[in-house]
């Protein structure tokens, strides 16, 4: 399979927080913003792979800036690292107040996809190719974040995490 740029998996999502979509305090939900999240991460893996996909995994998420009503959200994602069948997709979420025109940052989470085949079951995915130098800096440090997701998920053994304890054993 030839490799991909993670330009090609590129998704920019788009919603406005409306009064249905937050809390007593007028701030975007965190379930409906994850919501929507999950949904670009599965747009941008679909492109990555071009096959349907189903989430495997959802990084944690901490909220830096709350999102109010009226505000815009923007979802950055693509796609960071691919391995066998997954996929690691890294997103950037952005407030924007358009009264007074400035955008922040809300927060940013790696959500995990896996593509299937038409029977519903893994299927390989192509390589990606990291160009720029964030691009780089996430591809390299995807091992290592998915050797940890598969540790705290018991599907993988401490020892055997061997990307993990170079960042912590010296031999």
């Amino acid at each position: 399979m030839e490799p991909k740029k993670a330009s090609d998996s590129e998704i920019i999502m788009t919603e406005l927080v409306l009064p249905n979509d937050t809390n007593l305090f007028g701030n975007l939900m965190g379930g409906r913003l994850m919501y929507w999240m999950d949904i670009a991460a599965a747009l941008s893996a679909s492109k990555h792979c071009n096959a349907p996909v189903v989430t495997a995994s959802v990084d944690n998420i901490s909220f830096e800036s709350p999102i109010k009503l009226g505000n815009v959200v923007h979802i950055e994602a693509r796609v960071s690292r691919a391995f066998t069948t997954s996929m690691e997709i890294h997103l950037k979420v952005w407030g924007e107040d358009l009264t007074h025109q400035y955008k922040y940052k809300s927060n940013e989470a790696y959500y995990t996809f896996v593509a299937l085949d038409p029977n519903r079951k893994p299927r390989p995915v192509a390589p990606l190719e990291p160009i720029t130098e964030e691009e780089k800096r996430l591809f390299d440090g995807a091992l290592r974040r998915r050797q940890l997701r598969l540790i705290l998920g018991g599907k993988m053994k401490p020892d055997d995490a061997v990307e993990l304890k170079a960042l912590f054993v010296k031999e």
